[in-house]
């Protein structure tokens, strides 16, 4: 089998791709697909809808040089026009093995996706540094306020006014205010 088949059957089993014109839609439209697969025997309505759904999405796609029966033998079924990959990392190496059998047409793709798969692994090492430094506490520690002096004490004690301790009024409500009486 070959290595971009291989590939794919490797994204299906991870939960990474997206298999047909629906869910590549709604993958598109969420812009979760990262790369948009055409076999090069799909209809042309099927590649303009692929088109549309990468433009849409701002995802890259390309027209591979599979039949839709090869496609869909590498993800279980018996033919497929269209997938979508959701993973970055794993779309990058797809465009990378397709551009090593033809850099013309699949080079802009690969370099593209490399370019998005550094950014995507960047973040997620800072994602987990940043969970890690949680997990460890590697917070501010804590401090206990200030000692309070004898005299701030007894200021905050007693009451502005002078007299004795009262408790503080309830404010009344606001707005008007009605009253329903008992019908006997």
């Amino acid at each position: 089998m070959d290595s971009v088949l291989h590939l794919l059957g490797i994204a299906r089993k991870a939960g990474r791709l997206e298999v047909g014109e629906e869910p590549v839609g709604g993958a598109a439209r969420s812009r979760q697909a990262k790369l948009i697969v055409v076999a090069s025997d799909a209809a042309e309505n099927s590649v303009r809808r692929a088109a549309r759904f990468a433009q849409g999405g701002k995802s890259a796609w390309v027209r591979v040089p599979y039949a839709k029966g090869e496609l869909g033998a590498a993800v279980g079924r018996s033919a497929c026009a269209m997938l979508a990959l959701t993973d970055a990392g794993l779309a990058s190496a797809l465009a990378k093995k397709l551009a090593a059998g033809d850099p013309l047409t699949f080079g802009p793709a690969a370099e593209a996706l490399a370019v998005e798969a550094q950014r995507t692994l960047q973040r997620q090492k800072e994602k987990r540094a940043h969970e890690k430094k949680l997990q460890r506490g590697r917070r501010k520690p804590w401090a206990a306020p200030p000692p309070e002096s004898p005299e701030a004490r007894k200021k905050r004690s007693r009451p502005p006014d002078g007299k004795g301790s009262q408790p503080p009024k309830r404010p009344g409500p606001r707005g008007i205010v009605t009253v329903k009486k008992k019908t006997p």
